[in-house]
């Protein structure tokens, strides 16, 4: 698919399933995150209160994380919609 220029339809289809993949993998994070360390996620990991380690962990779980649920998706979708099998 790549090089192809899909419809607006399709595009906004695959921008809807990634934020609903990155919304629900966040959601999963945070559970995770509260049953690991039994507080909170750091809701603003630049705040210079929130300590160094625990900032990067969080982002770096997080942005990892909510790029491969996105990533996966749409690749789901796309496969879905063009009928291939999947790896």
């Amino acid at each position: 698919m790549a090089g192809k220029q899909g419809s607006a339809a399709s595009r906004a289809v695959a921008a809807l399933v990634g934020a609903g993949a990155a919304f629900a993998t966040r959601k999963l994070l945070t559970i995770g995150w509260k049953t690991v360390t039994g507080k909170e996620p750091p809701e603003h990991p630049e705040d210079p209160a929130v300590a160094l380690s625990e900032a990067l962990i969080w982002g770096v779980a997080t942005g990892a994380a909510v790029a491969a649920a996105r990533l996966l998706a749409t690749r789901a979708l796309t496969r879905k919609a063009a009928g291939a099998e999947p790896d």
